[in-house]
């Protein structure tokens, strides 16, 4: 019995079969040989002329099976079924439609459902019959048992290739990947940019250089760039690098496990240079510390070169053991390293700010509201601490001083508020802060 006499067995005679063809890339590793898309559906197209099956649509994806729902037009394709445009899918092999138990639950609901009458592959035919049910269940979930394997494999072949000592990703900046057969995944040196590497290091451990001045170094003295991307480095790529044990020659793999291995690549730097990056970062808080926010950042910009304004704050010692915090804005000289703006003191530019406030119309603004409800709820405050019920007149209160106030004790939130009633632009320049 041949499969064209299978299929007339498995519908009533009277149904049509309405087929839509569904072609899917393989992106699993042990099926790399396996037919491309086109490829698939000029076979399917073959046997649909060959066996004269309807074909109403032809679906192509490349999105990988292994997950539920992560397909977007298998996801239309089982709707279009359930709304009765097609009752037959013509594939290339089972594992085309599910290696997952959730796709696949959803195809032999449709067959129950008699709504799928039957699924056409090269060498198989499944109709909505048990045996044929229950041997598309066993294929696919044979599918699903090889990914769940090969992830298993996956890991247990990374976790050995690090108790060799080797780097089983793509290698820090200054290594490169041996491509010899006889030595493959060793991290060689990169003679080009291992020196430099180095040279930041020393730099910062002995010259106490900060990440800005290495990023300028690099960007605009040096003309570093990575060897895979071909990219100057970000400023957060200087500071992962500045972290970053492999150079030394240990790892932690994956991040933050708490599994180290001792790498067989050639260290760049020493174990005690590291430390005393270490040391130097901390004392000096190099790295960023992603939870500082500024009030007036992203809302100025230079007025010489066009950057950006950021911000960064110090701390003086006093006799008596406190610290006083000092917060200073200056250009981040993105578009020109040799900007002179200078930085000015967070309350010299409250202050500047304060007068730009006389020149504008607050009353016009939609912070006027907000102003008024939080003086009132201030003055009630008031009268419950004194005892005296005075009667609270809005309209009396001067609106922009205490707009002057909140941008000199105010939270960040309300200062960023206070500068939105701004039109135009700030400018900084040369520690003077105008209106652009």
């Amino acid at each position: 019995m041949d499969m064209s006499q299978q299929t007339k067995f498995a519908v009533a005679p009277d149904v049509k079969m309405k087929y839509c063809l569904y072609a899917r890339k393989s992106t699993e590793s042990d099926e790399r040989q396996a037919l491309s898309i086109e490829s698939q559906v000029k076979e399917m197209l073959q046997i649909a002329e060959r066996e004269k099956l309807d074909i109403i649509d032809i679906r192509r994806e490349s999105k990988s099976a292994k997950d539920s729902d992560k397909r977007p037009v298998f996801k239309e394709l089982i709707n279009d079924i359930s709304d009765e445009r097609f009752n037959a899918i013509l594939t290339w092999a089972p594992d085309r439609l599910s290696r997952n138990a959730g796709d696949l639950g959803s195809l032999v609901d449709l067959m129950d459902a008699k709504k799928l009458l039957g699924i056409r592959t090269y060498g198989q035919t499944f109709s909505n019959s048990p045996n044929e049910k229950f041997l598309l269940m066993i294929l696919c979930s044979q599918a699903k048992l090889e990914n769940d394997n090969r992830g298993i494999n996956v890991k247990r072949g990374l976790r050995t290739r690090c108790e060799m000592g080797l780097w089983p990703t793509c290698p820090p900046t200054g290594y490169f990947k041996e491509k010899r057969v006889d030595h493959k995944g060793e991290c060689l040196t990169d003679p080009d940019r291992a020196p430099i590497i180095k040279q930041m290091f020393e730099k910062v451990a002995y010259e106490k250089w900060s990440g800005r001045k290495l990023y300028h170094w690099l960007k605009f003295d040096l003309n570093f760039r990575t060897a895979l991307g071909k990219k100057h480095l970000s400023l957060g790529n200087i500071y992962r690098m500045l972290e970053n044990t492999f150079y030394y020659g240990a790892f932690e793999y994956p991040r933050g496990s708490g599994n180290w291995y001792q790498g067989k690549h050639s260290p760049i730097i020493t174990k005690e240079l590291f430390d005393l990056v270490q040391k130097q970062v901390k004392n000096s808080q190099l790295v960023r510390n992603e939870n500082i926010e500024f009030a007036f950042t992203k809302i100025m910009k230079c007025g010489l070169c066009g950057s950006g304004i950021s911000a960064t704050e110090k701390f003086k010692k006093l006799k008596d053991g406190n610290h006083n915090r000092h917060v200073y804005y200056g250009c981040t000289k993105a578009k020109d390293k040799n900007c002179k703006c200078g930085y000015i003191n967070e309350i010299s530019l409250i202050k500047q700010l304060q007068k730009h406030i006389d020149k504008i119309d607050i009353k016009k603004m939609p912070i006027e509201n907000k102003i008024k409800s939080e003086i009132k709820r201030f003055k009630k405050f008031q009268s419950m601490v004194t005892g005296k019920n005075d009667n609270i007149n809005i309209n009396d209160i001067d609106i922009k001083n205490y707009a002057k106030f909140l941008l000199r004790e105010g939270g960040i939130q309300e200062k960023r508020e206070i500068m939105a009633c701004f039109k135009s632009s700030i400018i900084i320049n040369n520690k003077i802060a105008s209106l652009d």
